[in-house]
């Protein structure tokens, strides 16, 4: 069976206007509440008016699956990523080329399971990482299976 964010997720595909671009759905306890969280994102970011017009499209679409796969009420938040946003696919790497990102892998790279630093290139196969280590610039490539999650990161 489908998890709510599998279904919610096919609900949506190809329902999110251009310039709009869908970037992760999550489905979590906050408080005592239930609360599905569609982060958006668009060129240049979105702006409260942007939520507010893209939570009247996403709420009716919602409504539309059946049977309802939500146990109990729940409230729809639409938001923006924010600066640390997820990097989900090969797509959103081969975007986010040029930028600052942390990376988890599923097995550790140069004795590190975690690295953050500034993604060189991303081949679809290969993500090509520069970071520090200690006072050192170091590069390292990383095999894209081995990545667990990335994001951006905000450089400190």
């Amino acid at each position: 069976m489908a998890t709510i964010i599998e279904q919610v997720s096919q609900v949506l595909e190809g329902q999110i206007p251009e310039p709009y671009e869908l970037v992760d759905l999550e489905y979590a306890k906050l408080g005592g509440d239930m609360v599905l969280s569609v982060f958006v994102d668009k060129p240049g970011g979105i702006t409260v008016e942007d939520t507010a017009d893209l939570t009247d499209l996403i709420s009716p679409l919602l409504d539309t699956i059946q049977p309802d796969p939500f146990p109990e009420k729940y409230f729809l938040e639409v938001s923006s990523p924010g600066l640390e946003r997820p990097l989900k696919t090969s797509e959103a790497m081969q975007a986010a080329v040029g930028s600052y990102i942390h990376v988890s892998l599923y097995q550790a790279i140069d004795k590190k399971k975690q690295i953050e630093g500034d993604l060189l290139a991303f081949d679809g196969e290969i993500l090509q990482l520069e970071y520090m280590d200690k006072t050192r610039t170091k590069q390292v490539e990383i095999p894209y299976k081995l990545v667990s999650k990335a994001r951006l990161a905000v450089k400190f």
